[in-house]
């Protein structure tokens, strides 16, 4: 039998030995088959989704310029930067088409435009085209309840194959941070492909919280109280991290918002030749036109956090301080309220804005809390003009535009002692202090205390120092590095 079972062993053996050189020309037939598609795709499907256009008087096409950015009806900071980048190139080159893909499709072109110029003051020069994409659904969070990161990217693939299947530009801009289109553009689109990136999809900080099993909004308690559940999301994230790393060192052109973001970049993506820092453009003029009031004959004071609810953005924190401070001595002689300003997208940020009104009812400071949800520029303004102290909670903020709108509109800044906040915002200006920073709820309430025990008169020199800190963030410094940095785009055009 034992010599039977070894005879089996040998002709098992010496078949599968047999199936090996079948197996390889299968394979390189699969190989070459899987290269002539994606060739046929670049040189045969690619042309024919190019736009019609007349040459420009020298005979060359004006080159089409189009900015992937799925949510541009949001009205966050990376919306801002969107519609600032696409006013800078209008600026710059007169005859440029620039074209946006979005998946804003319940919303007309002209209401796109509008809503831009209600929420943010921005006018562009020239009309632009949307492209509008169905499949929108791929990218969001809801649809990935676990793996988020993995299924949000590689839905960002399909969403963007969706994009180059309607229109093939002569340069691709990633302005929302979706990097795994970028090789679909370079490779298959044989585009010039560049990116702004707001927030890196996977940082060495998130390594750092899964390595040291620390619950955070990204990572589950269930998960981090559990070792071997924690050591495989790790090797998960490292496995992400060094993906992320390939598909973004396929950009031409990266431009990161802060200091913060640039490190982390140049560690996962290893591009330093390519990569500038652009601080976002913040709208600094516009705010500066806020009179700074002396606050002393004040009857009422309010804390004002400006912030798209998100859960990143950690608003629930910002009301368990708030009612940390209410419980102490300074706060029971003064009116305070706490005006949490934003905008929702979609129904998993009005659900959001359901539990923080929940949240407030639970700690009994439903009189002192406003909601503010969507509301227009001129009324953001009102607020910040009557507002003593702006709040910022979310960790690791990679910049924080509402941050120095807040301290351009003259309020104390109050921010989380991390990322672009730390680092580039909420720093020293000629030896003076610009604002406070905190990272707990008894530090956040402790400040607010700080803050409003200071007399009105070293409170208003804060102020003022905080806003001749800011003009380096202004509208005219973002467009004179965005277009420095995107200029090797043009210079063969």
């Amino acid at each position: 039998k034992m010599a039977g079972g070894g005879w089996c062993a040998c002709e098992f053996l010496r078949f599968m030995f047999s199936l090996i050189i079948p197996m390889l020309f299968v394979t390189a037939g699969l190989l070459v088959l899987i290269v002539v598609v994606l060739l046929y795709i670049r040189f045969g499907i690619c042309p024919k989704k190019k736009i019609t256009q007349s040459p420009r008087k020298n005979g060359k096409m004006p080159p089409v310029v189009a900015f992937f950015h799925p949510y541009c009806n949001a009205g966050g900071g990376g919306e801002r930067v969107l519609w600032c980048a696409i006013r800078a190139l209008q600026k710059r080159y007169e005859d440029i088409i620039i074209i946006i893909y979005t998946g804003d499709k319940n919303a007309t072109d002209q209401e796109i435009i509008d809503g831009a110029y209600r929420r943010f003051n921005i006018k562009l020069l020239q009309p632009v085209q949307f492209i509008f994409l169905e499949k929108r659904y791929l990218v969001e969070a809801w649809l990935y309840p676990y793996f988020t990161l993995l299924g949000q990217s590689l839905g960002s693939v399909f969403l963007g194959w969706e994009a180059l299947m309607k229109c093939v530009p002569d340069i691709f801009i990633d302005s929302m941070g979706y990097a795994y289109t970028l090789p679909l553009f370079k490779y298959l689109g044989g585009c010039q492909v560049g990116c702004y990136v707001h927030y890196p999809t996977i940082s060495t900080d998130m390594l750092s919280v899964v390595r040291d099993r620390n619950p955070r909004f990204n990572n589950a308690a269930f998960i981090s109280k559990n070792p071997l559940l924690s050591n495989l999301k790790l090797v998960y994230y490292y496995i992400f991290a060094w993906m992320y790393g390939f598909v973004g060192s396929c950009s031409d052109v990266i431009m990161v918002n802060s200091t913060w973001t640039l490190n982390h970049i140049l560690a996962l993506w290893k591009a330093g030749d390519r990569t500038n820092i652009v601080y976002p453009p913040c709208d600094v003029r516009t705010f500066l036109d806020i009179p700074l009031k002396d606050d002393r004959k004040k009857t009422e004071h309010s804390i004002v956090s400006i912030g798209q609810f998100r859960p990143e953005k950690d608003h629930s924190l910002q009301i368990k301080a708030f009612y940390q401070f209410l419980q102490m001595k300074i706060a029971q002689g003064l009116t305070v309220k706490l005006i949490l300003i934003g905008g929702c997208r979609n129904a998993d940020d009005e659900e959001r804005v359901s539990c923080l009104k929940e949240l407030c009812e639970n700690l009994g400071v439903t009189e002192n809390v406003e909601f503010k949800i969507n509301i227009s520029f001129e009324e953001l303004k009102k607020h910040l003009d009557e507002a003593t102290i702006g709040l910022h909670t979310m960790w690791n903020e990679h910049f924080g535009i509402g941050v120095v709108e807040c301290m351009a509109a003259g309020t104390v800044i109050l921010a989380h002692n991390s990322g672009g906040p730390k680092l580039d915002i909420v720093v020293p200006h000629d030896g003076v202090e610009t604002g406070f920073l905190a990272d707990t709820e008894d530090s956040y309430a402790n400040a607010m205390d700080t803050i409003l025990s200071l007399s009105p008169e070293k409170r208003l020199e804060i102020r003022k120092n905080a806003r001749q800190s800011v003009s380096r963030f202004s509208d005219q410094e973002f467009e004179t590095s965005f277009i420095s940095a995107v200029e090797l785009f043009f210079d063969t055009r």
